[in-house]
């Protein structure tokens, strides 16, 4: 068997054979029908055909030009039959040696993988399939690389996500959870422009990466020479634009964390945000409830989603529970009994959950819900009403200073939305800040920055608001049935590969933890 070194120098001397009789990279051809086009076409055809009276007996013979990437070549000495496929689907050809002559022979010169173009009639074959019948061909890309030996069944985890092109080539599995990945965006648009909320952009490098708890990537602008930060959120920009006068924004935006790599974890991502002013944390939640629905019966056609062992009723009732209730009921721990950081960490090290030194009280208690509760929450539910500790941008209850109006979706074991009755008092807000800044000089490179620019605008007003932050990759799981980030992300996160193409360390980095306990934490 030839080796891949071999194959390349026997396409490119093929390239060099088109090359010296016309160009097989042009830059325009002629199609009249995709495949699948030419195919509705066809049995468009015959069904008027036979409903005629006076039908004749013979094919339609509709005349086609059809382009795409071959993908199969059976040579039978006087004819040849090939199939091509382009974005909507596969369609046949027939290559017959006493009608195209001379250009049957450079059949030759052709290579699964390269994109050809063809013309003729559509006809059926004996065993019913759609053909077209060539009468014109040509090569249209000469591809130099041999497509890997098993491309109908690309089954390397590693190579799928690193050569993703070739994934795509081979399975129409991922092609089908990209096409979805598309149709969930659009149907987050039309819900929201349903809404009459409207859609914004805000900056990617900022001064100041807030509105989140994670790690930022850091760059250096070379013109203004200072530092600037990748965002992490896309909160403290929007909430800018309720001080503005809008009442209803939102954003579908890519968002970066210097964080590590995980089934569920990727250091970009795509986040949703929406506020809107008038609103509290009880109305995103109704919202939340009729977007998940919309968004399930516009893409997968049911409200009812199986994810590996799992089926996920979106219909039925979603379950409300508070954060107290829920750490309770599954852990038994009391936390407003708790509130000396020594004593909670204690609990939590007698539970077997690891806790690191120098971590403050909230991250304590959030790693008792992330091992304890979340795992368990597989139907849509609510954990409201949040300490106000983990909570520095939400809303103080009227009732319960200690409590944020705050809550998170959870389904399949994890986070799916966080939202606030957002802080518009500025004096508070600012108090918090200043606190988080205290804990990020003593280390924590998690907490939350003192925007100052964010503070002054809070100063001129911000009505009431509720926020919402969607991790879309999760929901585009949910709605797949996929179980890792990295299928839903055409391009995810790599680690280095070697010299020789290897990866170093893929092997492990579906099992590595992220740094913070989840990519929508605020």
């Amino acid at each position: 068997m030839p080796t891949e070194e071999e194959l390349f120098a026997q396409r490119l001397d093929k390239r060099g054979r088109l090359r010296a009789v016309g160009d097989p990279y042009p830059a325009r051809v002629e199609r009249t029908h995709e495949a699948a086009q030419a195919v509705a076409a066809f049995e468009a055809a015959e069904q008027e055909q036979e409903q005629a009276a006076d039908a004749p007996a013979d094919s339609p013979g509709i005349l086609v030009a059809v382009t795409g990437r071959l993908t199969a070549l059976r040579d039978m000495g006087r004819v040849a039959f090939a199939d091509v496929r382009d974005g909507s689907g596969r369609i046949q050809l027939q290559f017959r040696r006493d009608a195209l002559g001379d250009a049957f022979e450079q059949l030759a010169l052709a290579d699964i993988g390269d994109f050809v173009q063809a013309s003729g009639r559509l006809f059926r074959t004996r065993s019913g399939e759609i053909t077209v019948g060539v009468e014109t061909w040509s090569i249209i890309t000469k591809a130099l690389r041999p497509l890997p030996e098993k491309w109908h069944g690309m089954t390397d985890v590693e190579a799928r996500y690193r050569q993703r092109y070739l994934d795509l080539i081979a399975n129409e599995r991922s092609r089908e959870v990209a096409r979805k990945r598309a149709a969930v965006l659009a149907a987050l648009r039309r819900f929201f422009a349903a809404r009459e909320f409207i859609e914004v952009e805000t900056p990617v490098l900022q001064e100041h990466a807030g509105g989140a708890a994670a790690r930022p990537f850091v760059t250096h602008h070379n013109a203004l020479d200072r530092e600037l930060f990748l965002r992490i959120s896309l909160e403290l920009h929007l909430k800018r634009l309720l001080v503005g006068g809008f009442d209803r924004v939102f954003e579908l935006g890519r968002v970066f964390r210097n964080e590590g790599i995980s089934r569920r974890h990727n250091p970009e991502f795509t986040l949703l945000e929406s506020y809107e002013a008038y609103a509290d944390y009880h109305d995103v939640g109704r919202m939340v409830e009729e977007m998940f629905r919309f968004v399930a019966l516009e893409v997968a056609g049911t409200l009812q989603l199986t994810v590996g062992e799992h089926v996920v009723d979106l219909g039925a009732p979603w379950r409300r529970i508070t954060y107290r209730e829920a750490l309770l009921e599954h852990t038994g721990i009391d936390y407003t009994a708790h509130r000396d950081l020594h004593e909670l960490r204690a609990i939590a090290r007698a539970r077997g959950v690891a806790v690191d030194e120098g971590v403050s009280w909230g991250t304590v208690l959030d790693g008792l819900m992330s091992a304890f509760v979340e795992p368990k929450l597989i139907q849509p539910t609510f954990i409201l009403d949040y300490p106000m500790e983990i909570s520095p941008l939400a809303k103080r209850k009227a009732d319960d200073p200690l409590v944020a109006e705050r809550f998170e979706l959870f389904a399949l074991g994890y986070e799916m939305a966080n939202a606030y009755s957002e802080q518009n008092d500025p004096v508070e807000q600012r108090e918090r800040m200043l606190e988080q800044a205290v804990k990020q000089t003593d280390g924590d490179e998690e907490a939350e920055v003192a925007d100052e620019d964010f503070l002054v605008a809070l100063e001129y007003g911000m009505p009431p608001a509720g926020g919402l932050g969607v991790g879309v990759e999760r929901l585009i799981m949910m709605l797949t049935g996929e179980q890792s980030i990295r299928e839903v992300i055409l391009f995810p996160a790599q680690r280095e590969t070697q010299r020789d193409g290897r990866s170093v360390g893929d092997a492990a980095v579906e099992d590595a933890p992220p740094l913070s306990p989840d990519p929508l934490q605020p």
